[in-house]
C-alpha cells in the first residue's frame, strides 16, 4: 500500500537549482514529484504545510566522534544511539560513526557497538566507520593521545577491517609514517577512502600518497604542515589534484573565514565537505570534559586541551551550514558541501540531494537555521518517539 504525503509552501534547495516557492512529495521513503508554485488541488492529500521555511537535503556528517555526553569510544551500544538521534535533532540524516586514536580492543569494540545500532537507529542513519588514527604523526598529533599512535601495520588494520566488514568507509592516516603509502595501496584496494591528516607529509609525500589513491582530507589545514613558499606540504599538494576533497571545520575557530573562502574558491562546493568533528560535549555548553584520554575544557563553545591545543568541535551541522553562509558563501554551494558532496564521496547517490527518486531526506529549516524538523526515510524524527 502506498503512503504519499506533500510538504507545502516551501524554498526548496533541489539537485536543480533553488526553488522560491514549491512542494515535494514523499511516498514510501522516496522523493517521487517536485512541483514549482503552489500546490493547485490537495483535496484528500496528506499535506505538511512548511510554513514558507526552507527546505534542504538531510546534511551528512563524515566526521563526528560524540554527543550530549556520549562519545563513540566509551565502550557502550547507548553513545552510538545518543549520537545518531543528536544528528537528527540538528539536521544531520547519515553519519560515519568517528573513532579516535585507542587501543586496538577499544577500536574493536567501537566497531561492535556500531554493528549493533546499524539498521536499528532512531535518528540519523549509520553509512559507515570513520577510523581516525592510530596511524597519526606524532609531531602533528593535535588532541590525538600520542600514547596510541604508532606506525601503519596492515596486519592489524586487517583485523579492522575484518571486524568492520562493509561499514568500513573512510581511514585518516599520515601517509609519510613507515608502512604509510603500502597502507594506502592496500586501503584502496578495499575501496575505502584514504583521507590524510595529523600528517606532517611534504608535498612530495602528498602527491605520492594521492597517486596511490588517497583522496581526501581531514579538517583541512588543522593538524597538518603548514603552507610555506619553499615548502607547500600537503595542503597545496591537495590543492593541485582534482580528485581530492576537503573537509572544513567553519566554527570561526578551526578555519579563519578567508581560509574557508580560499577552499570553496579552489575546490568549489563539488570539492568541500563541511564536519562537525564533535566531541562529547557537542550540546552539552561550557565546562570539563574528558576526551581521548585528555582533559578538555570548553568554554564559549571553544574546546581546548590544558596546553591550548584545539579539541575537535562542539558546532553542529546547522550551525556550520549557517556560519558557511555568513561567511558570503551562496546557499546552494553551502547546502551542496554539506549533503551532497559527502554524499557523493561515499557513493550515495540516492541520498544528499532533493531530486526524483532520491531518499526522503530532508530538513526544514528557519530563517536563523534552526531546525524545526527532520525527515530520515519519509519519517519526521521525533525526539519523544
Amino acid at each position: 500500500m502506498k503512503t504519499s504525503k506533500w510538504i507545502t509552501n516551501v524554498r526548496v534547495v533541489a539537485e536543480t537549482g533553488i526553488i522560491d516557492q514549491g512542494s515535494v512529495c514523499v511516498e514510501n521513503g522516496r522523493i517521487t514529484a517536485i512541483v514549482e508554485g503552489e500546490l493547485v488541488d490537495s483535496e484528500g492529500l496528506e499535506i505538511l504545510d512548511g510554513e514558507g521555511k526552507l527546505l534542504i537535503p538531510g546534511m551528512i556528517d563524515v566526521h563526528i566522534h560524540g554527543a550530549k555526553g556520549y562519545d563513540m569510544m566509551d565502550g557502550t551500544v547507548r553513545s552510538i544511539e545518543v549520537v545518531s538521534e543528536t544528528c537528527a535533532a540538528t539536521g544531520c540524516t547519515s553519519f560515519l560513526a568517528t573513532s579516535v586514536s585507542s587501543k586496538m580492543e577499544d577500536l574493536l569494540q567501537m566497531i561492535d557497538n556500531v554493528k549493533q545500532v546499524a539498521g536499528k537507529e532512531r535518528g540519523a542513519s549509520i553509512v559507515g566507520i570513520h577510523t581516525e588514527g592510530p596511524y597519526l604523526n606524532i609531531k602533528r598529533k593535535g588532541m590525538q593521545n600520542e600514547v596510541f599512535l604508532r606506525h601503519p601495520d596492515i596486519t592489524e588494520m586487517e583485523r579492522v577491517v575484518e571486524q568492520s566488514g562493509s561499514l568500513l568507509k573512510m581511514v585518516t592516516i599520515a601517509p609519510e609514517l613507515p608502512g604509510g603509502m603500502e597502507l594506502v595501496t592496500y586501503l584502496r584496494g578495499r575501496g575505502i577512502i584514504v583521507a590524510i591528516a595529523h600528517s606532517d607529509a611534504t608535498y612530495d609525500e602528498a602527491t605520492e600518497a594521492f597517486r596511490l589513491g588517497a583522496s581526501h582530507i581531514t579538517h583541512c589545514f588543522n593538524g597538518m604542515r603548514p603552507i610555506h613558499h619553499r615548502d607547500p606540504g600537503l595542503v597545496v599538494a591537495a590543492f593541485e589534484q582534482p580528485h581530492v576533497s576537503l573537509q572544513a571545520i567553519v566554527d570561526h575557530v578551526h578555519l579563519h573565514p578567508a581560509i574557508v573562502r580560499l577552499m570553496h574558491k579552489i575546490k568549489g562546493a563539488e570539492g568541500m565537505v563541511l564536519i562537525t568533528d564533535a566531541l562529547h560535549a557537542m550540546g552539552l555548553g561550557d565546562g570539563d570534559y574528558q576526551f581521548g584520554g585528555h582533559a578538555v575544557k570548553v568554554a564559549g563553545g571553544v574546546a581546548q586541551l590544558e596546553d591550548g591545543t584545539l579539541a575537535s568541535s562542539t558546532v553542529t551541522m546547522n550551525e556550520a551550514l549557517r556560519n558557511t553562509v555568513e561567511l558570503g558563501i551562496s546557499l546552494e554551494d553551502a547546502v551542496t558541501m554539506a549533503s551532497r558532496t559527502p554524499a557523493d564521496l561515499l557513493g550515495l547517490p540516492q541520498k544528499g540531494r532533493i531530486a526524483l527518486g532520491a531518499d526522503a531526506d530532508m530538513v526544514l529549516l528557519d530563517d536563523q537555521f534552526q531546525v524545526t524538523w527532520t525527515m530520515i526515510d519519509g519519517r519526521i524524527y521525533s525526539q519523544t518517539s
